[in-house]
């Protein structure tokens, strides 16, 4: 059975130090590019530990969630006691056709192993299907351990992580699967740091492909990159912010 990346099999704080200052963020812009209203059915495709999820409930809609990760579904099943969350991947989905009004992955489809199979499951279960990636030099933190990783000789982890990160690989998506009037948005984000440490160990907790990459690292190459991602980053001595964009695409079935 097809799954996601192996890079997100960690427990939830540690996801949530690394990429939920960001993802909780973006999820009322993402929410609000989809068109999630009170009273609709909306799936959460990949759901990570909830920032989308409680996003949607916020928003007073019905949510059910899908997700790959153990880890990240048992953190959904107890944050959110009342919801109803499924252990299973996006190309496989335990709904019936036209379940849902609307199907949400948020920073998911570059970590799936099959991408356009998941868009058609979702194109299946929901009328209205909306999608949103990072980009990559777009997002301040992830251009800086790019710039890092070159500079120490180093290659990034996942490099198949890279696809589906810009509106035209978004839109492709899409339409590939059969949708039609396909639109596309930037969505901007900005997050906090206390200080360069706080950073760094964040980095440290292995979450997706750019803490894979820092565990590769070891002894004087690890030290070279933590004083390189600190030059990068701008040499910050106190707290810092680090602004991120991401793509987003929506589309309904023809």
């Amino acid at each position: 059975m097809p799954r996601m990346s192996g890079v997100f099999h960690v427990d939830e704080e540690s996801y949530d130090d690394f990429m939920g200052r960001y993802s909780v963020r973006l999820a009322p812009l993402f929410a609000d590019f989809a068109g999630v209203r009170a009273g609709q059915r909306v799936l959460d495709v990949g759901a990570g530990t909830g920032a989308l999820t409680a996003e949607v409930v916020r928003r007073g809609a019905e949510v059910v969630a899908v997700e790959p990760s153990p880890e990240f579904v048992t953190a959904l099943r107890t944050r959110y006691p009342e919801l109803e969350a499924h252990e299973a991947p996006a190309e496989q989905m335990p709904f019936a056709d036209d379940s849902f009004d609307i199907a949400l992955a948020q920073l998911v489809v570059a970590f799936m192993s099959d991408a356009p199979a998941a868009i058609r499951e979702m194109a299946r279960v929901a009328h209205t299907v909306a999608v949103c990636m990072w980009g990559i030099e777009e997002v301040q933190m992830f251009a800086a351990i790019g710039r890092t990783a070159q500079a120490v000789g180093t290659g990034v982890a996942e490099q198949s992580a890279r696809r589906y990160r810009t509106p035209d690989e978004l839109r492709d998506l899409l339409a590939g699967a059969g949708l039609a009037n396909v639109e596309t948005s930037e969505l901007d984000v900005t997050a906090s740091y206390g200080g360069f440490d706080e950073s760094w160990g964040a980095l440290g907790k292995q979450v997706g492909p750019a803490g894979a990459w820092l565990q590769s690292l070891q002894g004087e190459q690890r030290a070279r990159a933590h004083d390189e991602l600190h030059r990068q980053l701008g040499a910050p001595a106190g707290p810092f912010e680090l602004h991120g964009r991401a793509f987003g695409a929506r589309a309904t079935r023809a």
